[in-house]
């Protein structure tokens, strides 16, 4: 190797630079970064100016919040706020102007006026559904933490403590989301709102019947009196039992609710299928208004059998 390397320097010499570059790249990636020391140490008093883009959009949010004021629509706040979103309503608004924005431009380059029109619609579309989705799971989390949060509370009252206290206990203990709704029980209380009051719109906001149950029985314990501890219990046994009747039919109801995932997204996947392996078969419903009048109808009629097989494999009890 030695008499190679000696026979041929630039042999050596590009073996040299492979390991220069090898071992400058290792210390690139393994060596720590510079440290950063914070504008605010650096340069006391010194208040960075926005770029021209945080400008713009802060006079979009601002133009935004100004509008929604205007029509009186103080229900976007408390709708991201049950969804667990700390996004201001204004700068959702913002992102799906945005979103929508960006997919008519997207459809007006990939083919036209019409595929324009669509993204910019299903932007504001898929917002909702997500937010729909997203208050649907955190509803549900409450619900399957109500148990444990009731046997925490009872546990509190049965040390001594207040039922004050005991809701503080579980804010503070518990997980997410029961611990931030117990919390704005408590901060509502604690300015002066009624308990019973803060209670019951926990239950409505949270859309929880069980958690109805648990304010009517704190309710009369307040009026009647007695351990509201061994009521919290005999409440707390109740919901368990629910929960398991309810994991028992959803199991059952598995196959049903699987079913009409599938009869559902069967027929957007097979015209995606046509689209990328014969587009000429589904050209025709573009070029006439037959064509859309028939994709209309489809889409109604995908609605209708959707909501038909949502009431079939939902059981209530």
């Amino acid at each position: 190797m030695n008499e190679l390397l000696e026979q041929h320097p630039t042999v050596a010499a590009a073996v040299v630079a492979g390991a220069l570059a090898v071992g400058l790249l290792c210390y690139l990636l393994l060596s720590p970064g510079p440290v950063r020391i914070p504008v605010s140490r650096r340069r006391p008093g010194y208040v960075p100016r926005p770029s021209a883009l945080q400008r713009g959009a802060a006079a979009a949010t601002g133009a935004i919040e100004r509008a929604m004021g205007r029509r009186g629509t103080p229900a976007g706040e408390s709708t991201l706020e049950l969804a667990g979103m700390k996004t201001r309503p204004q700068d959702f608004v913002f992102l799906i102007l945005v979103g929508s924005l960006v997919g008519a431009a997207a459809g007006l380059l990939l083919n036209g006026p019409l595929l324009a029109i669509v993204l910019a619609a299903v932007v504001p579309l898929v917002a909702r559904i997500t937010l729909s989705i997203r208050i649907t799971k955190r509803q549900k989390q409450f619900a399957e933490q109500l148990d444990d949060s009731l046997q925490l509370m009872a546990s509190n009252l049965r040390a001594g403590h207040s039922l004050p206290q005991a809701l503080s206990s579980v804010a503070k203990e518990a997980d997410s989301p029961t611990a931030e709704e117990f919390a704005r029980i408590v901060n509502e209380t604690r300015v002066g709102r009624d308990l019973g009051l803060a209670l019951d719109v926990t239950a409505e906001r949270m859309a929880s019947e069980d958690f109805s149950w648990v304010t009517q029985a704190i309710a009369i314990n307040r009026e009647v009196g007695g351990n509201l501890a061994e009521v919290l219990d005999g409440v707390a046994d109740t919901i368990r039992q629910r929960n398991e009747i309810r994991g028992q039919v959803a199991t059952l109801s598995a196959e049903g609710r699987l079913s009409a995932l599938i009869l559902m997204v069967l027929p957007f996947g097979l015209a995606a299928f046509l689209l990328v392996t014969n587009p000429s078969y589904l050209a025709p419903f573009t070029e006439s208004l037959l064509g859309y009048g028939l994709m209309v109808t489809a889409v109604l009629m995908l609605i209708i059998g959707g909501l038909w097989l949502r009431k079939t494999v939902e059981i209530k009890f």
